[in-house]
């Protein structure tokens, strides 16, 4: 038997979700993250992407440069530069400024 059998590219990942997922929503999975592109109702399989760059909410007052590791604080919704108890989501692709309300991140997982 092959070692590895090729599934599919992993830009988006199969994801059947329990309750409604709205486009735009981030969805965490252990360590993954992935971002609903269109709404998945409950109970209907549909996908999230993992790759990609995304415009994400962010800390409120958190200035952010070009190249910040950035991770998801799922109980806030909010990307923010504090590693602790929160999930990677991946770099600044433009930089953000304290008042912003959201950052550039290209995802990576």
């Amino acid at each position: 038997m092959a070692q590895a059998v090729f599934v599919q590219d992993g830009e988006c990942i199969d994801f059947t979700p329990g309750a409604d997922v709205a486009a735009g929503d981030v969805v965490v999975q252990g360590d993954l993250v992935g971002v609903a592109k269109r709404d998945i109702p409950a109970n209907v399989p549909g996908a999230l992407a993992v790759t990609g760059v995304f415009d994400f909410a962010k800390l409120a007052a958190l200035a952010l440069a070009v190249g910040t590791l950035v991770y998801w604080d799922d109980a806030a919704n909010v990307a923010t530069n504090v590693s602790a108890g929160n999930k990677l989501l991946g770099k600044v692709t433009k930089a953000a400024l304290a008042a912003d309300a959201t950052v550039r991140v290209r995802l990576s997982q």
